[in-house]
């Protein structure tokens, strides 16, 4: 995933599912996303970390190919569950665009036909993927809320990543999910959170007490992305923990450089994928 423009684990013990710790205020479960799909041979060492990966339904930012595409059933096989993402529109496109709620409900419609060809089940919550953040301008809405009646309509479930960092807004600072979530008009939406600051983020880490989405502003999360590879100069630049060459590498693959970006959620499935 590429890193967000300004704009949604861990050592197991005896007894405990990898992935899995309890907190205070509830159950965590340890995820991953990366662009590149990993192979086949890297799941069972993920495995030992963590519950579920992330999983495009399109070509990623900044990709030429998906290379996630036909994996599923290896991924579901390997015993993860899935956090499912679609690769949204620019806003520098959806201005050059004639109508952006066309292409919001063209892009849902192409997410829904991804899933099913991908042997996703109905009810599975598709996360559209916004990389721009602060305050969305009108035709960002009009596209990501046209995009998500498309989905909620199909018989999936529209999730939106997006940035859970405060931005300037002219005099003030606004929260991108905050923003979208209060101008939903009663729509339901699956928020997955981006906040690698720390704190509230561990940064590259897995806590005795994994992380919960409820650790920040953005407490309506289901998902938390809490560090991103490479490491952000500007909002995780207290975060001391990652690798010198600045990514974050799951416990036993850093010789592979197989670097991620590490999730936190309330299940162990957070798209219901399996």
């Amino acid at each position: 995933m590429a890193p967000l423009v300004v704009i949604a684990m861990v050592v197991s013990t005896a007894g405990e599912l990898p992935g899995r710790k309890k907190s205070s205020e509830g159950v965590a479960f340890l995820g991953f996303d990366r662009n590149e799909y990993p192979g086949d041979a890297a799941l069972s060492a993920l495995r030992r970390t963590f519950s579920f990966a992330a999983y495009w339904l399109n070509t990623p930012p900044g990709a030429s190919a998906n290379s996630w595409t036909g994996k599923r059933e290896i991924v579901r096989r390997a015993g993860f569950g899935f956090l499912l993402l679609f690769n949204g529109r620019p806003d520098r496109e959806l201005r050059e665009s004639s109508n952006a709620a066309d292409l919001g409900r063209s892009d849902a419609k192409t997410a829904v036909a991804a899933a099913k060809r991908e042997g996703f089940p109905k009810g599975s919550v598709l996360f559209l993927d916004q990389e721009e953040g602060g305050l969305m301008l009108p035709e960002q809405k009009t596209y990501i809320y046209a995009w998500v009646d498309g989905v909620n309509g199909s018989g999936y479930r529209a999730g939106i990543y997006c940035s859970g960092i405060a931005a300037p807004a002219g005099n003030a600072s606004i929260v991108t999910a905050n923003d979208l979530r209060e101008n939903a008009a009663g729509r339901h939406i699956a928020f997955w959170v981006a906040n690698d600051s720390c704190p509230p983020s561990p940064g590259c880490s897995y806590p005795e007490r994994h992380p919960l989405p409820s650790d920040t502003e953005t407490r309506f999360a289901t998902v938390w992305q809490y560090a991103q590879s490479p490491r952000r100069g500007d909002f995780a630049r207290g975060c001391t923990n990652y690798a010198s060459d600045g990514n974050c590498y799951p416990p036993g693959l850093a010789a592979d450089k197989i670097f991620v970006d590490l999730d936190s959620a309330t299940s162990p499935d957070p798209s219901r994928g399996r």
